[in-house]
């Protein structure tokens, strides 16, 4: 749900951002409904298609307990 929120603050269709970054449509889609794990690779070109730093993506992991009790 992350990315599709990024995607459509930002005003691009599935097939504006696969376009954008290099993936394929279905591949977006699949990322997008969180039925793939995307790779490194894949991240960092839907950072390039949503004009994002990466680390945007990677927002919605802040703040959240993976039971690390450091």
């Amino acid at each position: 749900m992350h990315l599709r929120r990024l995607r459509e603050a930002r005003g691009l269709t599935l097939e504006e951002l696969a376009s954008r970054s290099g993936l394929s449509f279905r591949g977006v889609v699949y990322v997008e409904h969180g039925q793939r794990n995307p790779s490194l690779t894949t991240l960092l070109n839907l950072a390039r298609g949503l004009q994002a730093e990466p680390s945007v993506l990677l927002a919605v992991f802040d703040g959240r307990d993976w039971g690390d009790n450091n």
